[in-house]
């Protein structure tokens, strides 16, 4: 299986594995992360287990395309969310990223220091041009994020969101390696 870590000040990033399963679901289970969230709550832990075995499968392809990480704390181990980064044709050098924090995790920068990993990632280790992501635009905390990283508003999409509670808009972001963001160090295993 493919080790990929990176690390921050406070954070480590990790592809997940099956040992994942219970964290995760918890995480899913959640009300306030499901708000904003396409997926919806899995009814049981089976549910969950069927939308990461082919999650855990695509983490350890020898040319990995769509990447699943833990997000966890560093000097704890604690779990506190996901992070998804899905890499687009070749010929376009581009990827897409989600992420989805624990809500005792909000509000203290963890969102934006794991995104800022990522984005080190794809510009530094991937080579990437692009990376884009989107979120509601009732989501503020995601939009601070996003723009604190230094992405771009680009787009506007007209209720392409199905969410519980009905319909919603969606900001699209994005950002080019070429543009300034403020950066972590990364450090890759």
């Amino acid at each position: 299986m493919k080790t990929i870590e990176l690390f921050s000040e406070r954070l480590k990033l990790r592809l997940i594995e099956s040992s994942d399963l219970n964290a995760i679901h918890a995480l899913h289970s959640l009300l306030e992360t499901d708000k904003y969230n396409t997926l919806g709550i899995p009814d049981d832990i089976k549910a969950t287990k069927k939308i990461i075995t082919p999650q855990i499968t695509a983490n350890q392809q020898q040319d990995i395309v769509n990447y699943t990480f833990a997000i966890e704390e560093l000097n704890t181990g604690t779990f506190i969310g996901l992070l998804g980064f899905n890499l687009g044709s070749k010929k376009y050098n581009n990827a897409e990223v989600y992420y989805k924090l624990n809500i005792d995790y909000w509000g203290k920068g963890y969102a934006t220091e794991a995104l800022n990993l990522i984005l080190d990632f794809g510009f530094y280790n991937l080579k990437l041009h692009r990376i884009a992501a989107g979120c509601a635009i009732e989501n503020i905390g995601s939009i601070k994020v996003l723009e604190k990283v230094g992405m771009t508003r680009e787009g506007h999409a007209r209720q392409t969101l199905p969410l519980k509670s009905g319909w919603s808009d969606n900001y699209e972001y994005a950002i080019l390696e070429t543009d300034e963001r403020k950066t972590s160090k990364l450090k890759a295993n």
